[in-house]
């Protein structure tokens, strides 16, 4: 293995880690405010999530190709390897559903999502910071 394939394989575990953190997130975001924890009220936590799945909707209602997935494609072809076509979450969804997920559905469902995690944050919103005075 390279140094190109290995900084690809690095890239893709940290995409898969951010897909964790905004699905996962969310998960927890809904136990918590039925379990009434507290600590999932954190306006930074929350923010950092909302921002997280704002740049995927927008991304995909622009057409554009998620960065890190162009770069980890980039990095296989400069080590040689040979890339899959479709995006991170395409290759996800198909490898672990084993079906064919076409982009416009991709899209839709990033916006769903989207809308649901703007609810939660609407419905059951963080807790402001305090100010240090």
């Amino acid at each position: 293995m390279n140094l190109y394939c290995l900084l690809a394989d690095a890239i893709a575990v940290l995409h898969f880690l951010i897909v964790a953190f905004v699905v996962g997130g969310m998960l927890v975001i809904l136990a918590g405010v039925v379990r009434r924890w507290t600590w999932v009220r954190n306006f930074w936590f929350r923010a950092i999530h909302l921002a997280m799945i704002a740049a995927v909707v927008a991304e995909s209602l622009c057409g554009i190709a998620c960065p890190l997935t162009d770069w980890e494609d980039r990095l296989r072809e400069a080590g040689g390897a040979s890339t899959e076509p479709g995006s991170f979450i395409g290759r996800l969804v198909h490898s672990l559903l084993f079906v064919d997920v076409s982009p416009s559905v991709l899209c839709l469902s990033y916006i769903i999502f989207g809308v649901a995690v703007l609810l939660i944050f609407i419905v059951a919103p963080p807790r402001w910071p305090r100010s240090k005075t």
